[in-house]
């Protein structure tokens, strides 16, 4: 891998992990487009450890309060019914799925998962499960001519149930082309919760399976033709646009729909398809090489 294909890669990946339109297969993409090798899973973990640096950054306030009242709740149990202490314990049942499965189907995840193929049909599928979610979210929100607004729930309400489904929806983002943020926030919306609700736990959620994964992949960094020294560059890219990307989006759900994504992701899974339907791309670009 150049140093040009690290930074472009390192800027695909930090514009789009926010973004429910899957950072894994633009990435993928980008290197079958421009002839490149596929990166791979473990260049796409490790990367994916500098959006995440972003992520603790901008939520540095509530990941310490948070860490700090689960600690307490430890030894204290008049802090187990502290909601920062609840969230603490939330964020690792939520964990529990994607690790679980992770390990599982790593054979799977870092092969046939990766096929284009799939990845158009999980762009379009979850697009339609996205914006089936976000007109649900409106229509509680706005109300209608025989229809009262319905309140949405926060955060305060987030049991270990509903956690547990945040969880498995994450689990989902293994697959490129569904989208760590495209799954969960579909599967909080769907819940009832409110779109800024379910981004930042979305984003809570993915700390510690992001960071675990790209720690387990870094025995796997160098090999092929993925070195040190742009995986790192490639890293340090994602972090600074991902910093830009995360606090933009956090202020665009407030008022915005996620229509422009769902839109976004069917026209994209629809060209991969005639791309490679028609001869012009194939559904293994780059696989062997790599």
């Amino acid at each position: 891998m150049s140093w040009f294909e690290s930074f472009v890669l390192g800027l695909v990946q930090g514009l789009t992990e926010f973004l429910p339109i899957s950072s894994s297969a633009h990435l993928r993409l980008t290197a079958a487009f421009a002839g490149w090798h596929d990166p791979g899973a473990a260049f796409t973990a490790i990367t994916q450890i500098g959006t995440e640096a972003a992520v603790l950054i901008y939520f540095r306030k509530d990941i310490v309060r948070i860490v700090g009242a689960w600690f307490k709740s430890l030894t204290d149990r008049s802090m187990r019914s502290d909601h920062d202490a609840q969230m603490g314990w939330l964020v690792i049942v939520g964990s529990i799925p994607i690790g679980v499965l992770g390990v599982t189907f790593k054979d799977q995840i870092e092969g046939p998962f990766r096929d284009l193929r799939l990845i158009a049909t999980t762009l379009i599928v979850m697009g339609i499960v996205l914006g089936v979610a976000d007109r649900l979210a409106a229509r509680d929100e706005t109300g209608g001519k025989h229809r009262a607004i319905k309140e949405r729930k926060s955060l305060k309400e987030l049991g270990i149930k509903d956690g547990l489904i945040f969880g498995f929806c994450q689990a989902m983002a293994l697959i490129p082309g569904v989208s760590r943020s495209g799954a969960t926030i579909s599967g909080g919306l769907l819940m009832g919760y409110t779109r800024e609700a379910a981004a930042r736990y979305s984003f809570l959620l993915a700390v510690p399976a992001v960071l675990a994964s790209g720690v387990f992949e870094l025995k796997d960094a160098g090999e092929g033709h993925v070195a040190w020294g742009p995986t790192i560059f490639a890293t340090f890219i994602a972090f600074g646009v991902g910093y830009v990307v995360i606090a933009w989006f956090m202020k665009f759900i407030t008022t915005k729909s996620f229509m422009p994504f769902v839109i976004y992701r069917i026209i994209l899974g629809i060209l991969l398809f005639a791309l490679v339907g028609a001869g012009a791309l194939s559904p293994h670009a780059g696989e062997s090489a790599g």
